[in-house]
């Protein structure tokens, strides 16, 4: 495996799957003259990821690219974990990508009677027998490179296989005491084709069909069913399905059903500092490691929309990784950058203090009230301006000020000057501490000629800080999420829970904001000016508990040619 840093300057970023299909549909190809149809189908056992996201943008772009369609379809063919929760939350989040199925949404499920059919036929031709080895034994009798597998049910007869399989659909048998296998070829080299079970015996209810049905497909023998029913062209999967492809042919070719989809691999996402196996994610949200599937520090789509990423920067980020077989892990970096590159576009300036202390400018007059007009995004001109109120008494952030400066330090100390964002330069005269040495307030003099942040003589402001008018000043509490794990691959510990890092998650409160950040809606984007990209928290965020979650901070890590 490497670890790659995709290049920003790349226009074209390759993707054999789009060459493989438009070979296919050339003079010569296989599905010359006919539409291009793809199908992205999620199991419903829990909430989509960032890894998902990349197959949604591959299957529903590789169709939008070649004026195709393409199905939305819950693979329900295991009832252990599957729930109509599940299902909602993968069509919102399909949704929110911008992606569209209309009315092609199917369930796996619909095609149960067709299934069991087509075994029977399977069962009839002597492609397929009941095994009665439990689980274990036919791992023990799986053989290896040198030996065949064994199973001494292979040569059962025809009609008592049939009879067999009809007696596990009633539920006669009790869960895994009997399996339908393939009868393929138990020396092949490819284990997956070693007469693979097709059908399990399992009476748990249905999240749809209840318990109308106590036998189940494999997902081997049901996807391809499904892919050929539906008419569709390009099977696309991740590449841990390659070697099931010679097993996809073959139930497709022992399918009466003309239709034959081409089955194509790419690598599976993979980003350093996080965790995408399902299972995985599912432990952390049941045992209360984090705040339920759409915790911000989660890879899951619905995590990542409350933490404050846009549909755009995720669709962004999956085409600029490429698509190819080579398996590789990406930067979480990337992603990051990605996200901070949307929102400096979009989102909208406002000034907020997270650790406020006050500065008092001793020299202005008390009871006046004055505004400035502050543009509300430097790179759009059509997002206009706000009105901010200024007074003698406003908010800073306290790391704005220091006693005694280091070297390089260019804002508040005693006797230095700073400019107030597109305000008045001020100067520091002094400042009180309480008896522990707690900075509670500064003073300072502002320079009336300075109006705007720009001194009258010309002189030099080395520093502009940001700040919030008093009297008016909103109080915002404000959630900061670091990686959750502190490890670069937590997907390889054996310890995963151990890797948590415990300050992952800090919040704020009696943080202060300008006074337009109380007309704030969910969905609302903004860069708080020095410090970061911020949203509303769509779980906590009302009137009363104003709580917004960053999204991401303004500090670029991703390195362009790493």
């Amino acid at each position: 495996m490497e670890n790659i840093s995709p290049s920003l300057e790349e226009e074209k970023v390759g993707n054999f799957v789009y060459e493989a299909i438009k070979k296919d549909i050339s003079p010569g190809g296989r599905f010359l003259g006919r539409e291009v149809h793809t199908r992205f189908p999620p199991e419903p056992n829990g909430y989509l990821h960032i890894g998902h996201a990349k197959a949604i943008c591959i299957d529903f772009g590789a169709a939008a690219k070649f004026g195709g369609i393409c199905n939305l379809r819950m693979d329900d063919t295991n009832p252990s974990k599957e729930d109509i929760e599940y299902v909602d939350s993968i069509k919102e989040d399909v949704k929110w990508l911008g992606f569209d199925w209309q009315d092609r949404f199917y369930y796996a499920s619909d095609y149960f009677e067709e299934m069991f059919e087509n075994a029977c036929k399977l069962i009839d031709k002597g492609l397929a027998y009941v095994c009665e080895l439990t689980p274990e034994e036919v791992k023990a009798n799986r053989g290896d490179s040198t030996h065949p597998a064994v199973s001494p049910y292979r040569d059962r007869p025809i009609l008592e296989s049939k009879e067999l399989f009809l007696k596990m659909k009633n539920g006669e048998f009790s869960d895994s005491s009997m399996t339908l296998r393939a009868k393929i070829d138990l020396s092949s080299g490819n284990f997956n084709m070693r007469d693979p079970v097709i059908y399990r015996i399992s009476k748990k209810s249905h999240h749809r069909t209840g318990d109308k049905w106590c036998i189940y497909p494999m997902y081997d023998y049901a996807h391809p069913i499904e892919d050929a029913l539906e008419g569709i062209t390009h099977s696309l999967c991740s590449l841990e399905f390659e070697d099931h492809r010679p097993l996809y042919d073959w139930v497709v070719d022992n399918m009466e059903i003309d239709a034959k989809p081409r089955q194509i691999e790419f690598a599976r996402l993979s980003i350093n500092g996080t965790v995408m196996s399902k299972r995985k994610l599912r432990k952390l949200v049941e045992e209360g490691y984090v705040d339920g599937w759409d915790d911000p520090r989660l890879p899951t789509l619905s995590g990542l929309r409350r933490r404050g990423y846009t549909p755009t920067s995720i669709r962004n980020f999956c085409e600029r990784i490429g698509v190819s077989k080579v398996i590789s892990t990406v930067e979480y970096s990337f992603l990051e950058h990605c996200l901070r590159e949307d929102l400096n576009l979009t989102s909208k300036r406002i000034m907020a203090v997270l650790n406020p202390i006050k500065l008092i400018i001793t020299n202005y007059p008390e009871n006046a009230i004055e505004c400035f007009e502050i543009e509300n995004n430097p790179n759009d001109e059509s997002m206009g301006k706000r009105k901010v109120k200024f007074s003698r008494e406003l908010y800073i952030e306290s790391d704005d000020f220091m006693e005694e400066p280091i070297k390089g330090y260019f804002r508040l100390f005693p006797g230095n000057e700073v400019r107030l964002k597109s305000a008045y330069v001020v100067k520091c005269t002094g400042f009180k501490k309480d008896s522990e040495g707690k900075i509670l307030e500064v003073y300072g003099e502002y320079d009336f000629n300075s109006k705007g942040g720009n001194p009258s003589d010309g002189r030099k402001v080395k520093g502009t800080i940001q700040w919030v008018e008093a009297n008016s000043a909103q109080e915002i509490s404000v959630n900061i999420y670091e990686n959750l794990f502190n490890t670069e691959n937590p997907e390889g510990e054996e310890n995963l829970f151990e890797c948590i890092n415990k300050d992952s998650l800090k919040t704020l409160t009696g943080c202060k904001a300008e006074e337009e950040i109380k007309n704030t809606k969910i969905g609302d984007f903004y860069q708080f000016m020095r410090i970061g990209y911020f949203s509303p928290d769509c779980k906590k965020f009302n009137n009363d508990n104003l709580m917004f979650n960053r999204s991401v901070g303004l500090k670029d890590g991703f390195k362009k040619n790493k």
